[in-house]
């Protein structure tokens, strides 16, 4: 038989009288998870214990530490009694347990006092009042979403305590507190409230855990602002969902300018971090056009991500299913496939049908020609479209002599150019945005040297090749 029997969070005092005296009973044998808890310590000086500190030092994973474990407890039960002792309560952090649960054997467990039991009590918090999520510092959820009272326990290494202390003060306001648990149930308890970013990560060890009860930050945090706002701010209770359509817009080409700005070699966290606010800006969108609809009652923030997530599981069946696929293309094109069933296309309708009308032009001609390339009318390689591109030059120039519609020949050329775009696998808008962006950077070197005004051409010219010369140099 097998008696599994939690030690509580502090000393051997601290377990009920019964309990006790089955722990002291000579007649049983003792296994101990570890040495390194008050009570278990304490009864190791007052009778043998086999404990089990040595396969943690022995076995490469954790699961096979309690895999091993649970085969030496079984192991003594062969030779009558045995007690298995674990800190805190056998049903909370305890592997083994679950282990020895699932073996068949007859088991019987005496719950003991755990470490939640003497935290709630020590912050004095209700878990009842606002909810509770408990959290293994080990293996801490991403994203981290703190919305409630939570304990992250498990914080047994300096490293662990490190990891976890940036991983929250990155979702909780900056001025935001968390209070450090160390020892508690013995007389040498350590009880530490600061901030997250002043906690001392020596304060790691088997028995610490992080009690939080704060503000959310992060993602949660943004959504409670807005939604804040809406009640309590004139102008934003003012806003509409065609209100905000020009704000989506610009914040939208912010974004894409960033973006535009990034170097296609190694990283560059300045232009990052105006990436990351950007990106910030994008969301607000997103946050705001959802406070107004969850006031109408039509969705909210859950209802969003949850269509977006079953979406992205229908879209991706080699990942989700067991379709099979060799390429990114072919995915694209189970992509295209599954969103033109969804849509319920019907041989009525056109190909063309669902490219918006308010695109940016040069982004709606790029949508416009893969519509029709999924077809078949289509270019097979790049080096087919430069002729065309070439043909409508010579169109241009024949208009620009007075032989033809100027406009309409432009136009065909910027629309073979973007073709031309599509088939290297370049973003036309982008690429457009970064001539511009040189262009710009060059003009003002030029602009640098003194006025432009009354230069003739031969002079502006020489102060282009400077700047570009000063721009290669940079």
């Amino acid at each position: 038989m097998i008696t599994i029997i939690g030690l509580g969070p502090g000393s051997l005092d601290r377990v009920p009288t019964p309990v006790r005296a089955l722990l002291l009973d000579p007649e049983v044998v003792v296994v101990a998870r570890t040495s390194h808890h008050p009570a278990a310590e304490q009864l190791g000086r007052r009778r043998a214990v086999v404990f089990c500190d040595d396969l943690y030092e022995s076995a490469e994973r954790f699961d096979d530490v309690y895999e091993a474990i649970a085969c030496r407890v079984i192991e003594q039960s062969r030779l009558g009694h045995v007690v298995y002792a674990v800190p805190g309560s056998p049903m909370i952090g305890e592997y083994a347990v679950r282990k020895l649960l699932d073996s068949g054997i007859e088991v019987e467990m005496i719950p003991g006092e755990s470490f939640l039991d003497i935290t709630l009590a020590t912050v004095g918090y209700d878990p009842l009042d606002r909810g509770l999520q408990i959290l293994n510092g080990h293996e801490l959820p991403e994203p981290l979403i703190i919305d409630k009272p939570t304990v992250i326990a498990h914080l047994d290494r300096p490293e662990i305590l490190a990891d976890v202390l940036d991983g929250v003060s990155r979702v909780l306001a900056e001025d935001a507190e968390v209070t450090m648990l160390v020892g508690l149930g013995a007389d040498d308890a350590t009880i530490v409230t600061d901030n997250p970013e002043r906690i001392d990560v020596g304060l790691a060890g088997y028995r610490t855990s992080l009690f939080i009860d704060a503000e959310p930050g992060g993602l949660t945090g943004a959504i409670r602002v807005m939604r804040r706002l809406r009640a309590e701010c004139p102008w934003d209770q003012e806003q509409t969902h065609q209100s905000l359509v020009k704000n989506l817009i610009e914040e939208a080409y912010e974004l894409i300018e960033v973006i535009g700005r990034l170097p296609r070699g190694d990283i560059d966290w300045v232009a990052y971090a105006a990436m990351e606010d950007e990106l910030g800006d994008v969301l607000l969108q997103v946050l705001f056009h959802e406070a107004i609809a969850r006031e109408q009652g039509a969705f909210d923030i859950d209802g969003i991500a949850e269509v977006l997530r079953q979406k992205l599981v229908r879209r991706h069946p080699h990942v989700f299913g067991d379709v099979s696929v060799s390429s990114a293309n072919e995915v694209k094109q189970n992509w295209d496939r599954i969103k033109e069933d969804e849509s319920g296309t019907t041989s009525g309708q056109s190909v063309l049908d669902g490219v918006p009308s308010g695109l940016p032009v040069l982004q709606r001609s790029s949508k416009i020609q893969n519509r029709a390339a999924k077809v078949g009318f289509d270019w097979e390689r790049a080096d087919q479209v430069l002729p065309k591109v070439r043909e409508e030059l010579d169109e241009l120039d024949r208009a620009l002599a007075g032989d033809g519609d100027v406009e309409a020949e432009l136009g065909d050329v910027v629309f073979s150019i973007v073709n031309l775009a599509r088939h290297v696998g370049i973003d036309p808008e982008l690429a457009l945005s970064r001539a511009t962006d040189v262009f710009e950077s060059r003009f003002r070197l030029m602009e640098k040297d003194g006025p432009l005004d009354g230069l003739d051409l031969e002079h502006m010219n020489e102060r282009w090749e400077n700047a570009k010369r000063a721009s290669s140099e940079s």
